[in-house]
Formats: C-alpha cells, structure tokens, sequence
C-alpha cells in the first residue's frame, strides 16, 4: 500500500520534470501532465519491478519520469491525430 503512495507522489514529481524535459504546449496543461506523470510513475513502476530493476529511489524516480515521458509523448500524438 505505501509503495503505491510512493509512486503517486513520485508521479506528481516525475510529471512536473517530465514537463520541463518537454517543453511545448500541451493539450491538457499542467494539471494533464501531472496525471499522466502519475500513471507514467505506476506504469515505470510496474515495469521496473517486471523487468527485475532495482537500486533504490533514484532508479525508481528515473523510471517514474521514464513513465511519464512516454506517456506524455503518446498523449500528445492522440491529441494531435484526434484534433
């Protein structure tokens, strides 16, 4: 239970670096990339945890903005074929 606040908070975080390492606008603003940051953080989680990767909160932050990063660019490819 508190490795998944873990990754909410870390996701809130990783959003707000995931969208200084990619300026531009964006479809849904800042309160949009802080979600997705937070999905990004329990997907990298997840994956993380998946794939064997560990090495303490360093690495699970970097795969929490990893997360949100892909999420963020897949979010922006939808918006941009939807509208």
């Amino acid at each position: 239970m508190y490795e998944i606040l873990a990754w909410i908070v870390f996701g809130l975080v990783a959003g707000i670096v995931a969208k200084l390492l990619m300026p531009g606008k964006d479809p849904g603003g800042i309160i949009v990339t802080i979600l997705l940051g937070i999905a990004g953080a329990l997907l990298g989680g997840y994956l993380g945890k998946l794939l064997g990767i560990t090495g303490g909160w360093w690495v699970g932050f970097a795969m929490a903005v990893v997360g949100a990063i892909i999420l963020l660019i897949l979010y922006r490819l939808i918006k941009r074929a939807s509208g």
